[in-house]
């Protein structure tokens, strides 16, 4: 019997600051350096691309997306937004 490696897929929950727009994305994803990427380089439309450049400013870690699904929509609420700005 061999050893397994058991890949456990994380998703991160994430705050984006626009320092030139004094803007703040949240939002959440699998794979947080590719969607660095895909907010600064790659992308070229949507919210985001008017607000470059994006800083990341803050993050959580989850083992399931619907947890991370969830602390996300609590961050865009009007008292997650108060956290978002401290």
């Amino acid at each position: 019997f061999g050893a397994f490696l058991i890949l456990r897929i994380m998703f991160t929950v994430y705050l984006l600051y626009s320092k030139d727009y004094d803007k703040i994305y949240i939002g959440y994803t699998s794979d947080i350096e590719e969607r660095l990427l895909s907010h600064n380089i790659y992308a070229k439309k949507g919210w985001t691309v008017k607000f470059l450049p994006w800083t990341l400013i803050y993050t959580e870690t989850f083992e399931t997306k619907n947890d991370a699904m969830q602390r996300e929509k609590q961050l865009k609420t009007v008292k997650g937004r108060e956290f978002t700005w401290l």
